[in-house]
């Protein structure tokens, strides 16, 4: 597997050809197949085994060349070090575009992942770092899920953090009247939730996701919502010349549960008593028996349980309960009204999919503000992690020395803000770690947020302080440690 420098530069290369993310991780994972996996591998390499490898001669000479430059470069700049030189140091860029999950291994996406880190206490007590609040929020996530929640890759820690600094960040709006409220996405009843810092944080299961990191085959328990063992599901409502529809699945162990899980859904929602027809179907099976019980009820709408029995069956659906309400609006809807049923029917059956109960599997953090995400997981939207780590790559300056703000190339500028977020990173580790193994992780996670309100930099109150900058002495942070004499 090539070095995260390697890949990162590699990528670069064939974007800057005019290749699209995909098509370079594409071209990456052909070299590799080969053998090829580092820019020195490829340098080395006959140029007729790039051109096999890429399908594209004209693209292989030219990423060729770009290969064999590097490396003269490379060389170059160290004519002067001493015969063994110390191991080249890591790259930590911006991405400058969305990966592609799909495209690259768990282990290679957690790799492009990574950010610096330093623990030295001597260091960390003499910077002071110019930054606003969301990033120190982020920060301050990132750190605390290592904590609480190990069993989730950085990958999933980053889009968690994130998550939570858009759900800070828009209360805080609400609260100042830069937005309005009632602008998310609505999501279903029951959707899963984790809590990270006090918020309550909707999230998707990654299903399948390991990495060489995980801690298992045991599960972790995160601090989860806590939530019943059987919890209805419910689709969007549609409506439809004053006709209303909407659906409700839940998971079942045997038909004889039906009518009690029915009675609690009515006494949960005691407006579906109200409408004119509650049909439903159920379908149960037994251990590993191919034999399935079916059974249905139309209340009146005429053919309804039949037709939920039947989409069922298509999507080999099981040990489930749905049911399908409509409040009549006195217009008949022909074919129209099979068409709102599944779209009612099927909706509810994906969300109880995505509701299943959460046992320590990887997940991402749900964006409720994206009606139109450039990547979704069952046509949901999530926060990104490579913009979350961007967002931490570009956002904790230095503070003025003597008051006097020094000129500074672009490189020298990216390359202190580096330093500083590896600074922030070891204070807020060294913090935690302080306290782990004393406080539980639930409590650990109410702590964070009072931690973070102790050393977020002073701005002025309301609309004009939105986003305001100001310093934050890492020592604020240190200070926060435990120390022997605490309990």
């Amino acid at each position: 597997m090539a070095a995260h420098g390697d890949l990162q530069e590699l990528l670069r290369m064939f974007t800057s050809r005019k290749v699209s993310m995909m098509g370079a991780m594409g071209h990456i994972k052909a070299l590799q197949a080969v053998k090829l996996k580092t820019i020195d591998q490829i340098a080395a390499a006959p140029l007729s085994d790039i051109a096999d490898a890429l399908k594209d001669d004209k693209l292989a000479k030219s990423f060729h060349s770009a290969c064999k430059s590097h490396g003269k470069a490379g060389k170059k700049r160290s004519a002067d070090e001493p015969e063994s030189p110390s191991p080249k140091k890591q790259k930590y860029q911006v991405s400058k575009f969305n990966l592609d999950y799909s495209a690259l291994t768990p282990d290679e996406l957690e790799d492009t992942l990574t950010l610096p880190l330093e623990k030295d206490e001597t260091l960390l007590r003499s910077t002071t770092i110019i930054t606003n609040r969301a990033p120190l929020v982020l920060a301050f996530s990132a750190e605390l899920l290592r904590i609480t929640m190990p069993e989730q890759p950085p990958s999933s820690r980053l889009s968690l953090s994130q998550a939570v600094v858009s759900a800070n960040s828009k209360t805080k709006a609400i609260s100042l009247g830069i937005e309005a409220p009632g602008t998310e996405i609505p999501l279903s009843d029951g959707q899963p939730k984790v809590r990270v810092m006090g918020r309550e944080i909707p999230v998707l299961k990654r299903a399948g996701y390991t990495w060489s990191g995980s801690k298992s085959p045991q599960r972790v328990t995160s601090p989860t919502s806590p939530r019943p063992q059987n919890t209805w599901s419910a689709s969007q409502p549609i409506t439809l010349k004053a006709s209303t529809f909407v659906a409700h699945a839940i998971k079942v162990d045997s038909a004889a549960q039906r009518a009690s899980l029915i009675k609690g859904l009515m006494g949960e929602k005691p407006d579906l008593m109200t409408a004119d027809h509650n049909a439903w179907a159920v379908r149960t099976s037994f251990g590993g028996s191919p034999l399935v019980q079916e059974a249905s009820f139309d209340d009146g709408e005429s053919g309804c349980g039949k037709f939920l029995l039947d989409l069922m069956r298509t999507l080999d659906t099981t040990n489930t309960l749905i049911v399908l309400t409509r409040w009549y609006g006195g217009i008949m809807l022909g074919p129209d009204r099979w068409r709102l049923m599944r779209e009612c029917a099927n909706d509810a059956l994906a969300s109880m999919l995505r509701t299943s109960t959460l046992g320590g599997e990887p997940v991402w953090g749900l964006d409720t503000e994206d009606n139109k995400p450039v990547v979704s997981t069952v046509g949901m939207a999530i926060h990104r992690p490579e913009g979350a780590r961007n967002y931490l790559l570009r956002s904790f300056s230095s503070a003025p020395v003597d008051g006097v703000e020094p000129k500074k190339t672009v490189a020298a500028v990216h390359e202190e803000k580096l330093e500083n977020l590896a600074k922030l990173l070891g204070a807020l580790r060294l913090l935690f770690e302080s306290w782990q193994g004393v406080l539980t992780k639930t409590e650990l996670d109410r702590r964070a947020w009072s931690w973070y309100v102790a050393v977020r930099p002073d701005v002025e109150s309301g609309p004009s302080g939105w986003g305001a900058k100001g310093p934050l002495p890492l020592a604020k942070i240190l200070d926060l440690r435990r120390t022997e004499a605490e309990p």
